[in-house]
């Protein structure tokens, strides 16, 4: 009798420790939390197309295409493209150069590398998961020499912004039980 008693003991003890050490998992910490977004980050790039876009690409004179030129009159003048205008049908055909074969079609300028979780809100359990929006620090590493130029950055605000420095983010993250992880 006192043998079946130590028994049912030593499961209920070790079902316990084993439901305390999943329950762990699920509080966030600084620490879990980057170790996820680490993982997202160094597998995310950021382009300027982040679709892509076919090429020959050709843009119609008009005022809602005045950000379309700008944009790639850029590309032109960094070296990813060249222009060849068509005076008849009054087209601005644009096509790859070799530089920009390479980096086509999404043209991508890098990826963030996380400096740092700055802290995140108290966490949900939704859709059967624990999440959590997270706010961190990232800088962007690999940047392209064709990237840092004044013609570029004036014609894509965001990538501009992406390359000078540290820049504040938010992204939920989420577990459920097996460590953190973008949603």
């Amino acid at each position: 009798m006192k043998r079946n008693g130590t028994m049912k003991w030593m499961i209920f003890t070790c079902f316990g420790l084993v439901i305390a050490g999943c329950s762990s998992d699920l509080t966030p910490t600084n620490a879990k939390l980057e170790k996820g977004l680490s993982a997202y980050l160094d597998g995310h790039y950021e382009c300027l197309f982040p679709t892509g876009r076919t090429f020959p690409y050709e843009v119609v004179p008009g005022s809602d295409t005045k950000a379309d030129k700008k944009q790639m009159d850029a590309m032109k003048a960094v070296g990813l493209l060249e222009e060849e205008d068509d005076f008849e049908t009054h087209v601005a055909r644009y096509t790859l150069t070799a530089l920009g074969e390479r980096v086509a079609p999404r043209f991508c300028y890098g990826h963030k590398v996380l400096v740092g979780v700055d802290g995140f809100t108290p966490p949900v359990k939704q859709d059967e998961v624990v999440q959590t929006t997270v706010s961190y620090h990232a800088k962007m590493m690999d940047v392209p020499v064709w990237a840092k130029t004044d013609e570029l950055e004036a014609a894509f605000p965001k990538m501009a912004a992406d390359i000078s420095g540290s820049q504040p983010g938010q992204i939920v993250m989420a577990t459920a039980g097996v460590g953190w992880s973008v949603r």
